[in-house]
C-alpha cells in the first residue's frame, strides 16, 4: 500500500511538527512530547478541557484545540493510547487553577492511562473530573473496550463541554453538560474496505470485494454484520435505524446529525447519505436542528462511514451552537 509517510515510526511525531507548523498562532507543541495545546493557553478563571488517543483518527483530537472547544490533546501513536505520563503532562499544562476535564473514550488503554494521569495531576493539587464517552450503538464490547466503544459522539462532547468553559462555568457545570452530551448521542459505522496502518503497511482485516461490515469500530475492529454491498440508502437506513432505536426518541424532538467520513469516503457519498439521512429524521417525526457532514473522526484511510444522532434541547442547542474556532471546526 502506498502511503505518503517517511519511517513509519516517526509518523506521529512527523504529523504533529506538520501540524504546529501549519496554525502556529494556535497550537504550541509540549516539548519531548506528543502533546499539543492552546498556543495561548491555560486562560486565566477557566476549566481546562482535554482528551486525547490514539493517532489516525484526524482531525481527532488536536485538530479541535482552541477557541470554544478543546485546551489541549495528547496523541498516542496509531490506534495506541498516550502513555500516562503524556496524560499527566496535558492536564498540568492545561490546568489554570480552576480544574481540568478530562474527555475519554471508552477504550482501556485511555481509560486506564488517564485514570493514572489523574491520579498524579490530583498528587500535585489539580481538581480532574472526567467523562466517559461510549455512543457507539452497534456493539457492548470489543477488542478494546469493556462496554460500548466511544467514537464520532465525542466530538459534540468536546463542543458542548468547551463552550460552557469558555463561558466561565464551574468545573461541575463542564462536566454536568459533557455528561448530558454522552446521555443524548448515539453513532454506528460502517466500512466498505479496511484501514492500513502505516506499521503493517497492508490491511488490518479481510473484506471481501463483495462485501461490508456494519458496526465496524474506529480501529477496523469487528462490527455486528458481514453482509453483501448495499446502496447507500440501504446503509443509511441500517445505521439509522439502529442508532434512533438505541436512543428511543419521541416525535416532534429535535436533533443533530452528523454524516462522518471515515477517511477514505468521498464528500459526494457522505452527501448522498445525508440526503437519506434527512428523510429518515422527518419520517421519525423528528426535526434536524443542525447537520454536520464531513471527516470529524477517521479511521486512517478506511472507506465508509457512520451516523450520529444527538437528541437536543435548549441549553445543548445554545453549547452546541456556540461560537469555536479550531483549526477542524469553525462555528461563527
Amino acid at each position: 500500500m502506498k502511503k505518503l509517510i517517511n519511517d513509519p515510526d516517526d509518523v506521529v511525531d512527523e504529523m504533529l511538527e506538520g501540524m504546529v507548523a501549519a496554525h502556529p498562532d494556535r497550537l504550541r507543541r509540549l516539548p519531548d512530547t506528543q502533546v499539543v495545546v492552546r498556543d495561548d493557553g491555560p486562560l486565566d478563571g477557566k476549566v481546562g478541557v482535554v482528551s486525547g488517543g490514539g493517532s489516525g483518527h484526524e482531525p481527532t483530537h488536536a485538530g479541535y484545540i482552541g477557541d470554544g472547544m478543546l485546551d489541549g490533546a495528547a496523541a498516542g501513536d496509531v490506534f495506541s493510547s498516550p502513555t500516562a505520563d503524556e496524560f499527566e503532562a496535558l492536564i498540568d499544562a492545561c490546568d489554570a487553577g480552576e480544574g481540568v476535564l478530562a474527555v475519554i473514550k471508552n477504550y482501556e488503554g485511555d481509560v486506564m492511562n488517564f485514570e493514572t494521569a489523574i491520579e498524579l495531576a490530583e498528587m500535585e493539587g489539580v481538581d480532574v473530573e472526567t467523562v466517559v464517552v461510549d455512543d457507539d450503538v452497534a456493539v457492548e464490547d470489543s477488542l478494546y473496550t469493556s462496554g460500548r466503544r466511544g467514537v464520532c459522539g465525542t466530538i459534540l462532547v468536546h463542543k458542548a463541554a468547551g463552550a460552557k468553559a469558555a463561558a466561565g462555568a464551574d468545573l461541575d457545570e463542564v462536566r454536568r453538560v459533557a455528561q448530558k452530551v454522552v446521555d443524548n448521542v448515539g453513532t454506528m459505522g460502517m466500512a466498505l474496505t479496511s484501514c492500513v496502518t502505516p506499521e503493517k503497511g497492508e490491511p488490518t482485516f479481510d473484506l471481501g470485494e463483495d462485501e461490508i461490515e456494519l458496526g465496524i469500530g474506529i480501529h477496523g475492529e469487528p462490527g455486528t454484520e458481514r453482509t453483501d454491498v448495499m446502496s447507500a440508502d440501504e446503509v443509511t437506513d441500517a445505521l439509522t435505524e439502529s442508532v434512533l432505536e438505541d436512543l428511543d426518541v419521541d416525535g416532534g424532538e429535535e436533533v443533530l446529525t452528523i454524516v462522518n467520513g471515515m477517511g477514505g469516503t468521498p464528500q459526494m457519498e457522505l452527501f448522498v447519505v445525508n440526503r437519506r439521512l434527512q428523510a429518515l429524521v422527518d419520517e421519525h417525526g423528528l426535526e434536524t436542528w443542525d447537520a454536520w457532514v464531513g471527516d470529524y473522526m477517521t479511521s486512517l484511510d478506511m472507506a465508509g462511514c457512520s451516523i450520529t444522532v444527538c437528541v437536543l434541547d435548549d441549553e445543548l442547542k445554545e453549547l452546541l451552537g456556540a461560537p469555536a474556532d479550531t483549526p477542524a471546526l469553525t462555528r461563527q
